[in-house]
C-alpha cells in the first residue's frame, strides 16, 4: 500500500490530486486529506472509498507547527509508512505592494506563514519516515514561484520562498534517496485567485490574472502525478513558463512585460503619489 499524504486536500488541486490517485491506484493507495475544512473532507474521503482507497481525515491547520507534527503522526500511526508527501495548502493574492495601507500589511505575514512555513512544518516531520521508503516530496509552487508577477508581490514572495527552500533542501536529502519535485501551475481553473487576499487583507472576489487560457485542474493533476512518478525535479505545466524561464536570463525586461500583460488592465499598477 503506498500512503500519500495531501495538504489542502479539500479543494481544487489537492482534491484532484487524491481522486487521480485513488482512481489510479484504488486499494493500493491510501490517502491522508489534510485540511481545515472538515465536512469537505469527509465528503472527498467517502467518494475516495468508494473506489477501495484507505483514507484517513486529518483537520489541519497547517500555520501551526504542532499540528503538523500531530499530521504526520497520525499519518504514521494509521498506515505504519509514508511514502509521498504532497505540500499544496496555500492562499492566493493581488495587491499593488505601494497600495497597501501599512496598518494592512500583516495579511503578508499571515500568507507567509501559510503558504512557506505551512509546508516547512510537515517537510521536516515527514523526514525520518520519507528516508524510511525513500519516498518523495511534492512541494505545490506556482508560476509566481518561477516568474516575479507584477500585483502578486506577497504571494511571488511566499512562492519564491518555497522554491528557493526545494531547491536548497534536495541535495541535502539525495544521501536518504528522498526525491523533491517542484509543481509551477500557471493559471488553472479553480477558485483560488477569487478568494485569496486583497490589498485590505478581505477576499479579492475576483482574479486580477487574465484567465482566457486556463488549465483545467485535472490536467494540471495529471502533469504533477506524471512528474512525480517519474521523480522529476520540477513541473512546468506550459510552453510559455518553460520560455519565460529561459528568456528571464537572456532578456529579463521582456519577461516583466509579458508578466504585466497577463494582469487584467483596470489591476495594473499606477503610478505612486510622491511626497510633497
Amino acid at each position: 500500500m503506498d500512503v500519500t499524504i495531501i495538504t489542502g486536500a479539500s479543494e481544487g488541486i489537492g482534491a484532484e490530486t487524491a481522486r487521480q490517485i485513488a482512481r489510479r491506484d484504488r486499494a493500493n493507495a491510501a490517502l491522508v486529506l489534510a485540511a481545515r475544512n472538515v465536512e469537505k473532507l469527509e465528503n472527498l474521503a467517502a467518494e475516495l472509498r468508494q473506489v477501495g482507497s484507505s483514507v484517513l481525515v486529518a483537520p489541519t491547520d497547517v500555520k501551526d507547527r504542532a499540528a503538523c507534527i500531530a499530521l504526520i503522526d497520525k499519518a504514521v500511526s494509521a498506515f505504519g509508512r509514508i511514502d509521498t508527501l504532497i505540500v499544496n495548502a496555500g492562499m492566493s493574492a493581488h495587491a499593488n505592494f505601494a497600495e497597501i495601507k501599512p496598518d494592512d500589511l500583516n495579511w503578508m505575514h499571515d500568507l507567509m506563514e501559510l503558504n512557506y512555513w505551512g509546508s516547512i512544518w510537515p517537510i521536516h516531520a515527514a523526514l525520518p519516515y520519507l528516508a524510511a521508503t525513500k519516498g518523495r516530496i511534492v512541494a505545490v509552487s506556482s508560476v509566481a514561484g518561477l516568474i516575479g508577477v507584477p500585483g502578486r508581490t506577497a504571494y511571488s514572495g511566499t512562492k519564491f520562498a518555497l522554491s528557493g527552500f526545494c531547491e536548497a533542501l534536495r541535495p541535502e536529502l539525495e544521501p536518504s534517496g528522498i526525491s523533491i519535485t517542484i509543481v509551477y501551475p500557471g493559471v488553472v481553473k479553480t477558485d483560488i485567485r477569487k478568494v485569496g487576499y486583497s490589498a485590505s487583507g478581505g477576499a479579492l472576489g475576483t482574479s486580477g490574472v487574465r484567465e482566457d487560457d486556463m488549465m483545467p485542474v485535472a490536467e494540471a493533476v495529471r502533469l504533477m502525478l506524471e512528474g512525480m512518478g517519474a521523480r522529476k525535479r520540477e513541473v512546468l505545466m506550459t510552453r510559455q513558463m518553460r520560455l519565460g524561464r529561459w528568456l528571464k536570463l537572456i532578456t529579463p525586461a521582456v519577461v516583466d512585460r509579458m508578466a504585466l500583460k497577463a494582469i487584467k488592465p483596470e489591476f495594473r499598477p499606477k503610478p505612486i503619489k510622491p511626497v510633497e
